[in-house]
C-alpha cells in the first residue's frame, strides 16, 4: 500500500469509503498502486492499468485500454466525446460497488490479460481529423500562424482540432482560434503551461490561478 494514497484518499472531500473498497479490490488483484496525474494510478509489471477516478456526480475506475475490453455487461463508458481507448466504470454509492464487487474484478483481471498480451489500441491519426474550415482559412491568410502550427507535435495538433471542432457555432469555432493564436505561435499545445509557474511542465497545473487569486 502506498502512503501517497492513503495520503490522496484522506484529504478527498467526498467518496472516502467507495475508494478505499476499491483500493481494496484493486490490490487483491496483485496491481501496484502510485500516485500519478495527481490521483491513485494502478499499474501491472510497471504498464498502467486502472486510475481511480472521484468526480462530483460519481466515483470510479478508468481503464487505461478500456476500448479492447469486451464489456458483455455494456457497463463501460466514454469519458469524453473523443475518448479513443479510456472507458470508466461509474458507481455512485459504496453498496452499488459492493454488488458489483465481482464483475469489477472481471474487468480487472480483462485488462491485466490485454497487458500480458501486449494490445495495442489503434488510435486515430492526426491527419485523420478534419480541421474546422474556419481555422483553414484562418491558416491560408497567415503564412507565420501555418508555420508554427505546423512545427507543432501530433498530439498538440489533434488537441486543438478537438477544442476547435468542439464548438457549434462557426462563431464560437472562430472565437476560440483566435484566442489560440497566441499560444500556436510560441509551440505550446493547449494543455500547455504559458506563465512559467506550473510544477509539472510542460503541462498547465493551475498555479497562475492561485496567484492570480492572492
Amino acid at each position: 500500500m502506498n502512503p501517497k494514497i492513503d495520503e490522496y484518499i484522506n484529504k478527498a472531500k467526498q467518496w472516502q469509503e467507495e475508494m478505499e473498497l476499491l483500493r481494496s479490490i484493486l490490490l487483491s488483484c496483485q496491481l501496484t498502486e502510485e500516485l500519478k496525474w495527481g490521483v491513485p494510478c494502478y499499474t501491472f509489471q510497471k504498464s498502467n492499468v486502472v486510475l481511480i477516478h472521484a468526480f462530483k456526480e460519481y466515483v470510479g475506475l478508468g481503464f487505461f485500454k478500456g476500448a479492447l475490453l469486451k464489456d458483455e455487461a455494456n457497463l463501460l463508458s466514454k469519458p469524453g466525446e473523443n475518448s479513443q481507448s479510456s472507458r470508466q466504470l461509474r458507481y455512485t454509492s459504496l453498496q452499488e460497488i459492493q454488488a458489483n464487487e465481482q464483475l469489477i474484478r472481471a474487468y480487472l483481471f480483462e485488462a491485466i490479460e490485454v497487458e500480458k498480451a501486449g494490445l495495442k489500441v489503434t488510435l486515430k491519426k492526426t491527419e485523420e481529423y478534419d480541421i474546422p474550415v474556419e481555422f483553414q482559412k484562418i491558416l491560408a491568410e497567415n503564412s507565420a500562424l501555418n508555420t508554427a502550427y505546423e512545427a507543432l507535435t501530433p498530439g498538440r495538433k489533434r488537441a486543438y482540432l478537438l477544442h476547435f471542432s468542439g464548438a457549434k457555432q462557426a462563431e464560437t469555432r472562430i472565437a476560440r482560434i483566435e484566442k489560440m493564436i497566441p499560444r500556436i505561435m510560441i509551440g505550446k499545445g493547449f494543455n500547455d503551461c504559458i506563465c512559467g509557474l506550473s510544477k509539472r511542465m510542460p503541462g498547465c497545473d493551475g498555479s497562475h490561478k492561485f496567484i492570480q487569486s492572492a
